[in-house]
């Protein structure tokens, strides 16, 4: 008879929190999962390469407080993570560690050492957005007699008037359009599974519809495809995404370096439709809620990159506002196969 692999507690409460607590009873998104996910691959490395612990042998007894901070100073100065993703990987240990605390309350001790780590203070980065002029020069850069010009000028647009994170584009399909009847609109699904409703004015619809109607979008068994696909008929990936917009920026500052800033990510086209929709004038709770944020107090970000709009935005910000199975394991081997699965 085979001798059975022994599991260790380590892998058994990984395995409870990345495949049921997390999707199930927290309900968090995919890409929250694979942020998690790359946390503990980058752990489990950590351990086996610094600390000679292969991940056989991992056991929940490892993480001690001087260990996590260990392999947070590591992500810093090995790999060169700023503060910002080490405050990440901290906070995904620590939902672990709060998820593994309940789950098997002998490690009291350590695991509130552990959740003492406090996160480090981030430097405030410069919020990049285009003006109005900047925005229209962009978006004349795309060949549109081509079709994929066509589909990347739809894209873009899109990415703009919706304020759409780059994820949330990469996964609307055509059902995600409402582009019959007035009012027109798109549906996002953001962060946490929630999804909005974002108008849409009749110019960008006009331009759907030709960039659907050119890629048979509109026809009924291509419903459910990719809206944005790639050269395989597939989703975009994210750096996919940003190497249409770094193209055109590039395009957009040779003729006019002046209009187009030089570091400019996907996320500045939100920032870019939040900015704008300040200076017209737009309160705060309002432009929270075009933008999927959970507080106002995460909006006021433009209100202060914009001091000209700072007093009136955030006085008018606070009028009535409400703030809305484990599977069986053969060997800890398969730790290796599940994360980098879910990390995708």
């Amino acid at each position: 008879m085979i001798a059975m692999k022994q599991v260790t507690d380590f892998a058994r409460l990984l395995s409870g929190f990345l495949n049921n607590y997390l999707p199930h009873e927290k309900g968090v998104s995919a890409n929250t999962l694979k942020s998690y996910s790359y946390t503990f691959i980058l752990f489990i490395k950590y351990m086996h390469e610094n600390r000679n612990v292969p991940v056989t042998s991992l056991s929940f007894a490892h993480l001690k407080k001087d260990l996590v901070v260990g392999f947070l100073e590591w992500l810093q100065n090995e790999r060169g993570c700023g503060e910002a993703t080490r405050n990440q990987r901290l906070a995904a240990i620590s939902s672990f560690i709060k998820y593994a605390e309940y789950m098997n309350p002998d490690h009291l001790f350590d695991c509130h050492q552990i959740l003492s780590i406090p996160a480090k203070k981030a430097e405030s980065k410069i919020l990049n957005y285009l003006n109005i002029d900047g925005l229209k020069l962009l978006l004349q850069q795309p060949n549109t007699q081509r079709t994929k010009g066509l589909r990347d000028l739809a894209l873009l647009s899109l990415m703009y008037e919706s304020a759409a994170r780059v994820q949330e584009i990469i996964d609307l399909t055509p059902t995600s359009l409402f582009t019959t009847n007035k009012p027109y609109k798109v549906i996002l699904y953001g962060k946490g599974n929630k999804c909005r409703s974002i108008p849409l004015p009749d110019k960008q619809v006009v331009l759907l519809r030709q960039y659907m109607s050119q890629s048979s979008l509109l026809d009924r068994e291509n419903a459910q495809k990719p809206l944005f696909p790639n050269y395989q008929g597939q989703k975009m990936t994210r750096n996919g995404v940003n190497n249409i917009l770094v193209k055109y920026l590039k395009m957009a500052k040779e003729k006019s370096p002046s209009l187009v800033p030089d570091h400019l990510s996907c996320h500045g086209m939100r920032h870019t439709k939040a900015m704008h929709l300040l200076e017209s004038k737009v309160e705060l709770i309002h432009i929270r809620d075009f933008l999927g944020h959970k507080s106002v107090l995460t909006t006021e970000i433009y209100a202060r990159t914009n001091p000209e709009f700072t007093f009136e935005a955030v006085k008018n910000a606070y009028k009535n506002i409400t703030t809305d199975n484990i599977p069986v394991w053969k060997g800890n081997n398969e730790i290796i196969v599940m994360l980098k699965n879910l990390a995708k």
